[in-house]
């Protein structure tokens, strides 16, 4: 295998004189960038005219991770020619949310296979619910096969984010690449790091990723309660205070939701992912150590193969962004400093992220850290 990461900006242009000489049927580019490429995109182009026969994923951030720097109005990007693995890509279109659960089914179809080992996802993260997207792809794929990814971002303006769909970025899809074979090595880890805070409360309604009640109270109303004077801030200054979700009081579990969009009229938070009735739900809010902690937790679980070149795709939440400020690069270097030297990283800020808990199935997160590191043995 071999692999280069370079970027682009309008400023300085490409950061190569020119691009790698590695376009190959076996070859994947993975592209991350700013929402605004979807206007302007001409450097896109140009790299998908470099690369006539690899497969080309990528999508918008809420900015762009090249090495331990964090990028706006940039282009990352990783080349990597694999020797003895076999890709594919595969798109389907997501119009609605309630349309989730079947693009994840569609896109797992046209993917599957006796030697499928891994599955590299992006999608539109604007009219998607996560979690009914990797439902969709877990009913179909088998628990061996590793799932990971994330939602492309906007900022924190939350209205429009793109995926490259035959090398050109476009809203409203979902893509992803197929990986085949027994060389393929796939590592993949993903951690928090923020801390519970306030009683642990009941989803007495909600409707897929729409929470309309906690303990009968309506949820806007009982969210802007414990935000207090940054409740006039919302809903962007939701990002710094997610929702912890468990199935029941029995269950260690706990998945970390971040909320979208909030709706005056009926009182009710949209989420990325389902908000189950019935379940237990307790805010979160920044601990900026455990935060680095968490990002440092998620490279050590990936256990990438030593000795042979490795790139790792960091995707975190843009509500980790916003909460360390200028101290986040902080977090990459932790990354950087827990994966072996030499490794090749790029990634983005996400609207949620997808990889398994911990084994088998994949699940939607957000407020994580998640790593995905890619090698052949």
């Amino acid at each position: 295998m071999e692999a280069q990461t370079f970027s682009y900006t309008p400023q300085t242009g490409w950061s190569v004189s020119e691009f790698p000489v590695l376009d190959s049927k076996q070859t994947l580019v993975i592209v991350f960038g700013a929402p605004e490429y979807i206007e302007n995109p001409a450097p896109i182009q140009e790299l998908a005219q470099a690369y006539p026969q690899s497969q080309i994923v990528g999508c918008s951030t809420a900015g762009e991770i090249f090495g331990t720097s964090i990028n706006d109005h940039s282009l990352s990007v990783a080349v990597i020619k694999f020797e003895r693995t076999r890709l594919a890509t595969a798109v389907t279109p997501i119009e609605t949310a309630e349309t989730s659960y079947q693009a994840g089914s569609t896109i797992a179809h046209k993917l599957i296979g006796s030697d499928l080992r891994a599955v590299f996802i992006l999608s539109d993260g604007i009219h998607v619910n996560g979690s009914e997207l990797v439902r969709g792809i877990n009913a179909i794929l088998p628990g061996n096969v590793i799932v990971t990814g994330g939602l492309a971002g906007d900022g924190d303006r939350f209205e429009r984010t793109w995926v490259l769909k035959d090398g050109k970025p476009q809203s409203g899809f979902i893509s992803a690449v197929g990986l085949y074979g027994e060389n393929i090595h796939v590592g993949h880890g993903s951690k928090g790091g923020w801390d519970i805070f306030g009683p642990e409360r009941r989803v007495t309604r909600s409707r897929g990723n729409i929470l309309y009640e906690l303990d009968g109270q309506p949820a806007l109303q009982l969210y802007k309660e414990y935000l207090g004077e940054r409740a006039a801030e919302l809903p962007a200054s939701a990002l710094l205070f997610p929702l912890a979700l468990r199935s029941n009081s029995n269950d260690e579990k706990q998945i970390v939701r971040t909320i979208l969009a909030i709706n005056e009229a009926d009182q009710s938070m949209t989420f990325a992912g389902d908000i189950p009735e019935g379940s237990l739900a307790q805010l979160m809010k920044a601990n900026f150590d455990r935060l680095i902690d968490g990002a440092s937790e998620a490279a050590l679980m990936t256990h990438p193969p030593a000795n042979t070149p490795v790139v790792s795709v960091a995707i975190s939440c843009v509500g980790r962004r916003l909460v360390m400020g200028e101290y986040t690069e902080e977090e990459l270097e932790a990354t950087l400093e827990a994966l072996p030297v030499g490794v090749h990283q790029i990634g983005f800020y996400s609207y949620g992220e997808i990889s398994p808990y911990a084994s088998g199935h994949c699940d939607l997160h957000n407020q994580t850290m998640t790593l995905t590191t890619f090698a052949e043995i």
